[in-house]
């Protein structure tokens, strides 16, 4: 049988009292014990010196039949000087577990996907603002080229107005001469 020296929580909700008993390691934290060797009260300060009350004859007895302290015991005996109390020195203890490093592993790959999405999205940015830059090179150019084509026009345009408009006159005739046709074949029809 393994034996602990331990915390058993008493008190009310949110106003906890411990005793320290010696107890069976399978246990449950309130449940049965051995024997009852002293008290610890976190409510009180930590300079009160009730904060902390331990038998120490009980504790050495129980210390000399194999009994082990917890942590927070090991704490109390080693400032009562019953325990030789050192820092616990646990390196696994804060690593991750299998799910959170896969979770890990999950946020850096879609933060990786997130970079790259964001690297294409400024590529295409880049190309999207060349390419207007060369339409709207494009786009001067032709501007250019068509003032520079009205302004030719412009000067060519008074020696061409005579004869777009002597193209009018003519086509109006064309349009009258089935008229004109029509109207001689009239008169024919009349004098007949």
């Amino acid at each position: 049988m393994a034996l602990k020296i331990r915390l058993a929580r008493h008190g009310s909700k949110k106003r906890p009292y411990y005793r320290v008993v010696v107890a069976d390691a399978r246990s449950p934290r309130d449940g049965r014990y051995i024997d009852h060797i002293g008290h610890y009260n976190p409510l009180l300060a930590k300079t009160d010196e009730n904060r902390v009350n331990i038998d120490p004859e009980k504790a050495k007895a129980w210390l000399a039949k194999g009994a082990r302290p917890t942590e927070r015991v090991a704490r109390f005996l080693g400032a009562a000087g019953l325990w030789e109390w050192k820092h616990g020195n646990n390196p696994i203890k804060g690593k991750p577990g299998a799910k959170a490093l896969e979770l890990i592993e999950a946020r850096k790959d879609k933060e990786e996907a997130r970079k790259v999405a964001e690297e294409e999205a400024k590529e295409a940015a880049k190309e999207a603002a060349a390419a207007a830059k060369v339409a709207a090179a494009e786009a001067a150019e032709a501007e250019k080229a068509a003032a520079a084509e009205a302004k030719e026009a412009a000067k060519a345009a008074p020696a061409e107005e005579a004869p777009a408009e002597e193209a009018t006159t003519e086509e109006t005739p064309a349009e009258e001469a089935p008229a004109e046709e029509a109207a001689p074949k009239a008169e024919e029809k009349s004098e007949d």
